[in-house]
């Protein structure tokens, strides 16, 4: 997706709970009725491992005169990644790609030196009411990855390994995780777990990740005695074992982190790139019209934003 206009997030109230790092509070942006809230980046914090944008998208129900139509943009040097837990995206880009994205699936799409992508609500979806709910997130490619050829995958949901012990449930949707791993291919070391725990259930999130956050959904999880509620990033301190525990009404989190990048990153628009001159070279690109066309969906786009 493109890079929505967000507000930045805000830091968070003072908390007692020596391994959190960050605590980070999404600012939340009304696109058409289709609330955003963004955790990453901001000035407190700019990635956690690859992940170098996190936007919670939804809960919403769209009317039936409203769809999500999110015309072609351009990316360089990352990859997005599209999960959600309601409704349904048409995705086309500029390799010919044409798949619809159902809740539990994951679309990862890697840009490189450049790919143009549209994502859109499927036309038997449109005139009636439609529930959506999910997370875009973009991940910082590695320095050698940086320029490489364009890629699409798509993971269906029951190609996930699954987490099921004792009031804790979930899914490993990228890496490795508990002694389980992801087929989903990515280029650096990447965590991404959707669990959920059960009133009282204690979950431990160990320190073999560099980098560790968590971004409650729903519910209220409880660490180290502090009470953490919904649509919070918390980001964990490197080396310290975490024990999570389900609130009152149990939790929804999704687990995110990794390696920490060789280099530092730059970001401006839909662009990432550890080098400003590459940024300034592809806003010319998609000025002057030199990305490619995605088949099917030629008609529109969104022009470079202006400053």
């Amino acid at each position: 997706m493109s890079f929505f206009p967000g507000k930045d997030p805000l830091p968070g109230d003072a908390f007692a709970c020596d391994a959190i790092e960050n605590l980070i509070i999404p600012r939340t942006s009304d696109i058409g009725g289709f609330q955003v809230r963004r955790a990453l980046p901001t000035r407190q914090r700019r990635l956690v491992g690859p992940f170098i944008f996190f936007d919670r998208m939804g809960p919403a129900i769209l009317r039936p005169d409203e769809a999500l139509d999110v015309k072609p943009h351009p990316h360089i040097g990352l990859s997005t990644v599209t999960y959600l837990f309601d409704g349904e995206i048409r995705h086309l880009d500029s390799l010919g790609t044409e798949k619809v994205i159902r809740p539990g699936d994951i679309n990862l799409m890697t840009a490189g030196r450049g790919i143009v992508h549209s994502e859109r609500t499927p036309d038997n979806l449109r005139g009636h009411p439609l529930a959506m709910s999910g997370l875009q997130t973009w991940l910082a490619l590695p320095d050698e990855k940086e320029e490489m050829n364009p890629e699409f995958t798509h993971t269906e949901k029951g190609d996930m390994p699954v987490i099921d012990d004792g009031g804790v449930t979930g899914r490993v949707v990228i890496g490795s995780f508990e002694g389980l791993k992801s087929p989903v291919k990515v280029f650096t070391d990447t965590l991404y777990a959707d669990i959920s725990l059960q009133p009282g259930s204690k979950f431990p999130f160990g320190a073999a990740h560099e980098e560790r956050a968590v971004y409650v959904l729903s519910g209220e999880v409880m660490i180290a005695g502090d009470r953490f509620a919904p649509d919070q990033l918390l980001v964990f301190r490197p080396g310290d074992a975490i024990t999570l525990e389900g609130g009152e009404q149990g939790c929804h989190l999704m687990l995110f982190g990794g390696a920490a990048l060789n280099s530092k990153r730059y970001i401006w628009w839909n662009f990432v790139s550890s080098s400003k001159e590459r940024i300034e070279k592809a806003k010319e690109e998609w000025r002057t019209g030199r990305f490619d066309i995605v088949p099917g969906d030629e008609e529109e786009f969104v022009p470079l934003p202006e400053g």
